[in-house]
């Protein structure tokens, strides 16, 4: 099997997800590294906008079947639609409507709520020209709300995984986002299930493998900037 290629951003949350998809899976795959603009390995570049013309991360090259993909969950679901026969990540074909919708809508939340309040976050808090700490306030207060809903949520399963069920492709959606609460300035001390299903997911070996490969990916790509 051909090594799959994986663009990514070496701080950006949603290549993460792929890359834990991919270990899960156990894909061979490979790690290319893009910066922001639209200079040298630009994000924006004639380059990469070949690849994916809204210019952003993740996108994958698969050449065992042909297929590129973009945006997190179209990745996503490709994967484990062609990848994972077994539903391992994944509702499989006994599994009960309610199951599915599940997996939808906690998908969907992150995807629609939770990320976007945390990219607005991190906005404001790092990133914003001129300091407006109104915007820093709503967002903040909005990505504690969305713990709040995550932190009931994990408390049905006892904080092993946010499904019932066990450990899937959901747990992988909401991990990268949720580890940027320290750069989003977010005290989460109180979510105590959150913090639980956190030191688990962080506890994994195939996170660890990602952090390391990343860093020499970074290393040996020569990236220095965002």
């Amino acid at each position: 099997m051909k090594p799959l290629i994986l663009h990514g951003h070496h701080t950006g949350p949603n290549p993460y997800k792929v890359q834990l998809i991919l270990e899960n899976l156990k894909l061979p795959y490979e790690l290319k590294i893009w910066v922001l603009g639209d200079g040298e390995k630009g994000l924006k570049s004639p380059e990469f906008l070949k690849i994916n013309e809204n210019g952003r991360v993740p996108a994958l090259e698969d050449p065992n079947t042909g297929v590129l993909s973009w945006e997190s969950q179209a990745v996503i679901n490709y994967l484990l639609r062609v990848y994972d026969k077994s539903h391992t990540l994944s509702p499989g074909p006994n599994a009960s409507e309610q199951e599915r919708v599940n997996y939808d809508k906690w998908t969907s939340f992150l995807i629609t709520t939770f990320g976007p309040m945390f990219g607005q976050r991190n906005w404001y808090v790092r990133f914003n020209a001129v300091d407006n700490p109104d915007a820093r306030k709503r967002y903040g207060e909005q990505c504690l709300r969305c713990f709040d809903v995550l932190e009931g949520q994990l408390e049905k399963t006892g904080g092993k995984s946010i499904l019932p069920g066990g450990f899937s492709a959901v747990d992988c959606h909401f991990w990268p986002w949720l580890r940027q609460y320290p750069y989003a300035e977010l005290d989460v001390s109180k979510y105590a299930w959150f913090q639980k299903w956190f030191k688990e997911i962080e506890a994994r070996p195939e996170v660890e493998k990602i952090d390391d490969y990343n860093a020499r990916m970074k290393e040996e790509q020569g990236i220095t900037s965002m």
